[in-house]
């Protein structure tokens, strides 16, 4: 059996190779695929946005331990939904129409992975239209778009007045980021919350789903 702590290390250190092993290993010795995200997972990826906060991670150090969670992710969702386990909340996720910029996106979506959401990423330039399909048809607690042109923010607010248009505003939490994002701007087309950097991303989202 695996030490499991040395999970939570491997992941704050960037380790993939080590935390996708010592996955492996718990898995084929038995241990409980919740157990593994909940007790190591989870709290591994809340310390390393912590010590972003603190600016003892950067971005580098906090991609890669995201992608080191990300790889021990991959084999234990699958048992999870064999378990019938609901994620914390499901999360809509992309970069809004006319903007290409994808890695604070990608990061993101790996921290609200990392913290027990399932993540549907619709990827860049995606339309408002794509996104009010996609909450037809996904049903998700949370909606995040994304930002990193001044003259895309404009699209956050077209995807939230689309979002509107087609009744299903109100079942959704829209939350908004990117480097040229405030809260102020937010407030002013009507999202529900600001995210400023990745590590306040997890925090958020559970505020606005009551977990």
């Amino acid at each position: 059996m695996p030490d499991l702590s040395n999970l939570y290390d491997a992941i704050l250190n960037g380790d993939a190779k080590t935390a996708l092993a010592i996955t492996k290993e718990a898995i084929a010795g038995g241990v409980n695929p919740l157990e593994i995200v909940n007790q190591h997972m989870i709290p591994a990826m809340d310390e390393a946005g912590r010590r972003f906060e603190a600016e003892e991670y950067f971005v580098p150090e906090l991609l890669l331990a995201a992608r080191a969670m990300k790889g021990g992710l991959q084999i234990i969702r699958p048992l999870l939904v064999a378990q019938g386990t609901e994620p914390v909340g499901r999360v809509v996720i992309g970069t809004v129409k006319g903007d290409l910029h994808d890695i604070g996106k990608n990061l993101i979506a790996s921290m609200l992975e990392g913290g027990g959401f399932e993540v549907i990423d619709l990827g860049t330039d995606v339309s408002p239209d794509k996104f009010v399909q996609t909450v037809k048809e996904r049903n998700p607690n949370l909606v995040c778009l994304s930002a990193l042109l001044t003259v895309t923010m404009l699209s956050m607010k077209t995807t939230i007045d689309a979002l509107k248009a087609a009744g299903v505003r109100d079942k959704v939490h829209v939350v908004v980021g990117g480097a040229p994002v405030t809260e102020q701007w937010a407030l002013e087309i009507g999202a529900d919350a600001y995210g400023p950097n990745a590590a306040s991303a997890v925090p958020i989202a559970r505020r606005l789903v009551g977990k």
